[in-house]
C-alpha cells in the first residue's frame, strides 16, 4: 500500500449511532409515556416505572436530556458534514463499503433527528400533542 492509501480511512458510523442512542432517551423521557397514556395504556407505563424506577429521572430532567442530546446531534451532524467529502479507498470493494457506510450514517442521523423532534414535541407541547392525537 502507498502512503496515500494508508491515510484514507472510511467514515465511522459511531457518531450517528451515538446520536441515535441519545435521541432514544428523549423518546423514553417524553414521547413513550405520553403515547401510552393517550392510548389508554397508562397501566403499562406504571408497570415500566415499577420495573425500572430510574427511568423517571429522564422525565424529571428533560431540559438536561434534551440539551445533551441536542449537543450530541449537532456534533454528529457536523462530523457527518465534514466526512461527506473525505476520500474513499481506491479499491472498488472498499469504495462501495465506504459509500454504503456514509448512507447508513446519514440514515441513522436522520432517524436520530426525527426521534429528537418527536420527543421534544411531546415534552414541550403536551397540550398540543393531546389535542392532535385524542
Amino acid at each position: 500500500m502507498t502512503a496515500v492509501q494508508d491515510e484514507v480511512k472510511s467514515p465511522s458510523v459511531l457518531p450517528a449511532t451515538l446520536a441515535l442512542f441519545t435521541s432514544a432517551t428523549t423518546l423514553i423521557c417524553c414521547a413513550l409515556p405520553a403515547m401510552l397514556v393517550m392510548v389508554g395504556m397508562g397501566a403499562v407505563w406504571s408497570g415500566v416505572i415499577g420495573t425500572v424506577p430510574g427511568i423517571t429521572w429522564f422525565g424529571a430532567n428533560k431540559g438536561l436530556v434534551f440539551g445533551v442530546t441536542g449537543l450530541v446531534l449537532a456534533a454528529s451532524g457536523a462530523w457527518q458534514w465534514h466526512a461527506r467529502t473525505l476520500p474513499c479507498p481506491v479499491d472498488p470493494v472498499k469504495a462501495r463499503a465506504c459509500t454504503r457506510l456514509r448512507r447508513i450514517s446519514w440514515t441513522l442521523w436522520g432517524i436520530s433527528v426525527a426521534a429528537f423532534l418527536i420527543g421534544g414535541f411531546f415534552a414541550f407541547f403536551p397540550g398540543l400533542a393531546a389535542a392532535l392525537f385524542l
